[in-house]
């Protein structure tokens, strides 16, 4: 690595995204520092369904991503033992099998099982469709430890965690990036790494080179709820669940809009019917909190990672799915960062596509 180690190197976003940076960053020796302008895993990570879904639908550029996705998961769970996936498996019914493909890469094909197979792997569904596909391989974690984790283990290597601290600006020396300003000083930088989700694109305007970078609407849910409902995760059109390790019932749903009837709370409770019409065995069920979490989209649906074009020192990672992504990304960009050695897999992700003349 040379003169690599050593290379001081501010993350500015301490979500999953961020955390696995940090990480990967201060383990090649780097002199890291996290910045946030609020508290760990306070955006959207903390708002997350947090399943690692390797499942694409059609042609997909970033299928390699995909397809470490889950290997890089079990890597880090051998490096950082406060870091947990739950690998349950995904059932999913109700889409066409176009709808269902695998990515092309490391995991198997999800496999398209039979009723009494889908009743084995969920005995409480009251209503099983004749088949379904189960990807074995997959799983879930609480997107929040996880994060917690990743910065634990990356305070191990060195690196330095600001909260509560945003970013006012960048200082340059004609075309090259060397610090941030924050409201809590300076920081003098060979590297600023933007992991800061939705937050990416007003940051990337004050270097003007704004990059389209939508907020994407999800809402999660979380209900006390009797343990043992369900074993795997389940995607079906009546509900997208899963079960956390402390027994609570975790739901993803679509934002619809803001009216009074589609606010998070109303939709908890629309959600809660659906689960209890499709299983067996919920004698109560309490939602304890419905939220909207803000996805960052960029406008084409691809990850963008990389450099920014026409200004040094900046790197950027901005991406959705963040959480399956987060792992493998955390690794790659940290060895072009630290090692200058471009990965194929990230070539189609690149800032610059968006500022070709």
């Amino acid at each position: 690595m040379g003169n690599a180690v050593n290379k001081r190197v501010v993350v500015i976003g301490a979500g999953i995204v961020g955390a696995s940076l940090a990480y990967h960053l201060a383990g090649k020796g780097a002199k890291v520092t996290l910045v946030e302008a609020e508290d760990i895993a306070s955006g959207v990570t903390g708002r997350s369904f947090a399943w690692i879904n390797t499942s694409h639908s059609g042609p997909d550029p970033i299928a390699s991503l995909r397809g470490a996705a889950i290997q890089e998961y079990r890597r880090l769970e051998t490096e950082l033992p406060g870091l947990k996936v739950r690998w349950t498996g995904a059932l999913s019914y109700g889409v066409s099998s176009g709808e269902a493909q695998q990515a092309s890469g490391n995991p198997p094909s999800p496999n398209l099982v039979s009723r009494s197979q889908i009743l084995d792997l969920e005995p409480n569904l009251k209503h099983p469709p004749q088949q379904a596909w189960y990807a074995a391989e997959e799983g879930a974690l609480d997107a929040v430890q996880a994060t917690h984790a990743l910065i634990a283990g990356a305070q191990a290597h060195g690196a330095q965690v600001l909260t509560q601290t945003r970013v006012l600006g960048f200082t340059t020396q004609g075309a090259q990036v060397t610090g941030v300003e924050t409201t809590g000083g300076s920081l003098e930088a060979d590297i600023v790494v933007l992991a800061a989700g939705t937050g990416t694109s007003q940051l990337t305007e004050l270097l003007n080179l704004p990059l389209p970078i939508a907020a994407s609407p999800a809402i999660f849910i979380r209900y006390a709820s009797q343990p043992d409902l369900v074993r795997s995760i389940i995607s079906s059109p009546e509900m997208e669940v899963r079960q956390g390790t402390d027994g609570r019932l975790l739901a993803a749903e679509d934002y619809l809009d803001d009216a009074l009837q589609n606010q998070p709370a109303a939709i908890a409770l629309r959600t809660a019917q659906a689960i209890q019409h499709e299983l067996h065995g919920v004698a109560s069920i309490e939602p304890e909190w419905a939220c909207v979490g803000l996805r960052p989209m960029p406008v084409d649906g691809m990850p963008i990672i990389g450099y920014l074009p026409d200004i040094g020192g900046v790197y950027v990672c901005a991406m959705h799915p963040g959480v399956t992504l987060a792992a493998i990304v955390g690794r790659l960009a940290s060895e072009e960062i630290i090692d200058d050695t471009a990965s194929p897999a990230l070539a189609p992700c690149r800032p610059g596509r968006f500022f070709q003349a």
